[in-house]
């Protein structure tokens, strides 16, 4: 699989040890900065990821930030971008399974490196069920209840 990943300067020590344990899986990864500690804007970097994923690029996307809120927030300002900040494996779990979600948003300054990699893993390693949640999917991309 390939995952677009990208970082803020909160964020840019995770990312890159989050690369590694991606290129260990054997994911291909492309890294949409920022590369240093430089203080930049995360929207810039959600848009990136998100521009990946939206346009195939890449399979998922994870973004990194202080708590991963403004990453969310942002990348889910994105046509066919369903971003889930997750803090444990079972809500990354569950954001696939049931939301099929696509970018993962984690916050480096309120996760544990071990935490980071098991959220990564499962939501790497799950699947989306699709049946009912195809529905509610369907509808949370038409922006709406709509018909059903």
């Amino acid at each position: 699989m390939n995952i677009a990943i990208g970082a803020d300067h909160a964020g840019v020590d995770a990312k890159n040890r989050i690369k590694a344990v991606l290129t260990d899986l054997g994911h291909a990864v492309t890294d949409c900065g920022t590369n240093d500690n430089t203080s930049v804007d995360y929207p810039d970097f959600a848009a990136a990821v998100s521009s990946a994923v939206t346009r195939g690029e890449a399979q998922r996307g994870i973004l990194v930030c202080g708590t991963g809120i403004g990453m969310s927030i942002a990348a889910n300002k994105h046509v066919d971008v369903r971003a889930a900040k997750c803090n444990d494996p079972q809500e990354a779990q569950m954001s696939r399974a049931h939301n099929d979600a696509n970018v993962l948003c984690l916050g480096a300054r309120v996760l544990d490196e071990s935490v980071m990699d098991e959220i990564v893993i499962r939501f790497l390693e799950t699947e989306f069920e699709g049946g009912r949640h195809a529905r509610r999917v369907d509808k949370m991309m038409r922006g709406g209840a709509g018909e059903g």
